[in-house]
């Protein structure tokens, strides 16, 4: 039998899963990223990863599933995040087995710390460098199979453009080299994009540079469908910056860190009860998130957390009237501010102050994106499950898995999720794509991909001959206008007005300036020329494709008039289950260069729908059972 090939775009957490896993069912790997594994943003994440392992206080992994969808504000398909909490007990032994050294409880066990959302605790972690934990015992997992020539690696190369053949089924990719710029293709039987976050896209952010979200937003123009793009999660705790936005982990809040400004007793605020009481006490501390959410204090979910930060901030409250409040780590013990190091070192080599000494100063940033990718997810009981794919888009042998896609989180993301949902995604692609070979083998003959198809490789040479032509009229473009500047502006808008507070009139003015902007995209011209190390040619090639990703943004988030999780709108400050709960879809259409916006109804067979109330103790209150279960499907 001819050896399968995928490919696997990105070496983040999602990426190198995948490509453990597929290289393991002696599926050949090429394995595709911007940077090396270890520079993948996935390293940034410091505070842990969730699983439901300690039955302490009553914890299960379904319960760990029920709070992953109230902290959604009940928008995620509920089959799938079921299946990624029941599965996450043998994903953390899995990296528990290959070396990860998690932090160890008195009896040796792996230890786990509160996190948002939750009143249990169930994230385990390694101090406050998690995610490069996880990263580098994946990574050298990778490195074995690499050894035994299973898995090839191309770092240092972007993703441009997937090649599909007439019947709209994935065949492979083209990439370019970021060196010297040389384009090429790839063809495979089956392609997985596993490309992380879009921050870039908000200008400051606390993710990396390299994540713009141009390849799904490329994919997205070839006819991948968005799922849930108006959802942008802000991270309640992060340094400010010229150049950029810097996370101090919610690992912090979860070991004891209190958020406070100074009261003013003259002025009001309105509690998550309704109720309008005084800003603490004049010239006193006031932990007011502690008196708002007395429960859960500094560990409500990030999006409740952000707007309460938001809103002491416009009441003039902030740390020296600016919009900042203290994140103080003063009181805590040697032993625990250990735990936490990562994140205090970083806020001292960037400001110069010391947070063992001095309470930090901090503020919301853009952090993380719900949406992504358009995936299928057959659920364990449907009639049609052996036909259909998990993590497939609606693109044949296309999947998306990770950041990327938009499959777990729904309106919000609960703190620690995020690692398991790119290992768990990974790892079911990797699962279902042996199974899409089998079924569709009728359709991938090997005669469809070897070279000996002439008509398919003249296919493909004319695809990269039109790349090289669009590399070689952007750089001898003339004209006025600096792409950098344009980036700014776009991403000027999107942060002022698409992201925590959002209202209609300036989500409209914001769409006609995106497209005022795009209008200017021809008068560009770059400063850089040369075809070597060429990063101005880089960000002027994928600027294009984020802003169409930001219109998508922005359109869906006019159309979605209601309040839920991230997406806040003034003009419709409440959940409005009736009309929205549902998916939102966003189509590019190739005829009038625009996006069409449908809606596709939310699974929720096995929990009710209930109101999303942080003010009561969850554990001291019967949760509802759980409805049509039986079984999942293990990915481990």
């Amino acid at each position: 039998m001819e050896e399968k090939k995928v490919i696997v775009i990105g070496a983040g957490l999602a990426g190198l899963s995948a490509a453990m896993q597929l290289a393991k069912q002696n599926i050949f790997v090429y394995l595709v990223s911007l940077l090396p594994a270890r520079r993948s943003h996935s390293v940034c994440a410091q505070g842990g990863i969730n699983a439901a392992i300690s039955k302490r206080q009553g914890d299960s992994p379904v319960l760990h599933a029920y709070e992953t969808i109230k902290g959604g504000d009940f928008l995620a398909d509920q089959p799938p995040t079921l299946e990624m909490c029941l599965n996450a007990p043998y994903i953390i032994k899995m990296l528990d087995q290959i070396g990860c050294l998690f932090n160890r409880d008195e009896n040796g066990d792996i230890d786990f710390r509160g996190f948002g959302g939750t009143l249990f605790k169930r994230t385990a972690y390694v101090n406050s460098s998690t995610g490069q934990q996880l990263v580098y015992s994946l990574d050298e997992q990778v490195r074995r199979l690499e050894e035994k020539n299973k898995i090839k690696r191309l770092e240092n190369h972007e993703f441009i453009k997937l090649l599909k053949d007439k019947k709209n089924r994935a065949i492979g990719a083209i990439f370019q080299n970021l060196h010297d710029l040389n384009i090429f293709a790839i063809k495979a039987d089956a392609v997985v994009v596993a490309t992380g976050g879009l921050g870039l896209i908000f200008g400051k952010s606390t993710n990396s540079y390299a994540c713009t979200g141009a390849a799904n937003s490329m994919l997205f123009t070839q006819g991948m469908k968005l799922a849930n793009p108006e959802f942008i999660q802000i991270h309640p705790t992060a340094i400010l910056g010229e150049d950029k936005l810097r996370l101090i982990s919610e690992a912090t809040r979860a070991e004891g860190a209190r958020i406070w400004v100074y009261g003013d007793d003259k002025k009001e605020i309105k509690f998550p009860d309704g109720s309008i009481q005084k800003c603490g006490l004049t010239n006193e501390k006031w932990y007011f998130l502690e008196e708002m959410y007395p429960e859960y204090k500094n560990l409500v979910p990030r999006d409740i957390a952000a707007r309460e930060i938001l809103k002491v901030c416009e009441l003039g409250l902030g740390v020296d009237k600016k919009n900042q409040v203290y994140l103080d780590t003063t009181h805590l013990s040697d032993e625990i501010l250990k735990k936490i190091e990562a994140p205090l070192d970083i806020y001292k080599k960037f400001t110069g102050e010391d947070p063992k000494k001095t309470p930090m100063k901090i503020f919301v940033a853009v952090h993380y994106t719900m949406g992504g990718g358009f995936v299928d997810w057959p659920a364990t009981e449907d009639k049609d499950r052996e036909n259909r794919f998990r993590q497939m888009t609606n693109i044949d042998g296309l999947f998306n898995i990770g950041e990327s896609d938009y499959l777990y989180h729904g309106a919000n993301r609960l703190g620690a999720n995020a690692l398991l949902a790119c290992i768990y995604s990974g790892l079911v692609a990797a699962k279902e794509i042996p199974r899409f070979f089998s079924k569709k083998s009728n359709d991938l003959e090997s005669n469809d991909l070897e070279s000996k198809d002439d008509d398919l490789d003249k296919d493909i040479e004319e695809e990269i001959k039109q790349e090289e032509k669009l590399k070689e009229n952007l750089l001898n473009q003339k004209g006025d206008e600096n792409v950098y500047l344009l980036h700014q502006e776009m991403a000027d808008l999107m942060l002022k007005n698409v992201t925590v507070k959002r209202n209609n009139k300036d989500l409209k003015d914001t769409l006609d300036k995106l497209y005022e902007i795009e209008k200017r995209l021809k008068n560009i011209e770059l400063s850089d020329k040369s075809q070597n190390l060429n990063q101005t040619y880089i960000f002027a090639r994928e600027f294009p494709y984020m802003l169409k990703y930001a219109m998508a943004i922005t359109q869906a988030a006019i159309k979605r008039d209601e309040s839920r999780g991230s997406h806040f709108k003034e003009d419709f400050p409440t959940r409005d289950d009736k009309n929205y709960l549902k998916t939102t879809i966003a189509t590019y259409n190739e005829t009038t260069n625009d996006i069409d916006i449908s809606y596709k109804d939310v699974d929720t067979r096995h929990f009710e729908i209930e109101d999303r109330t942080y003010q009561k103790n969850q554990k001291n209150k019967e949760m509802k059972n759980i409805k049509n279960y039986k079984k999942f499907e293990r990915v481990l």
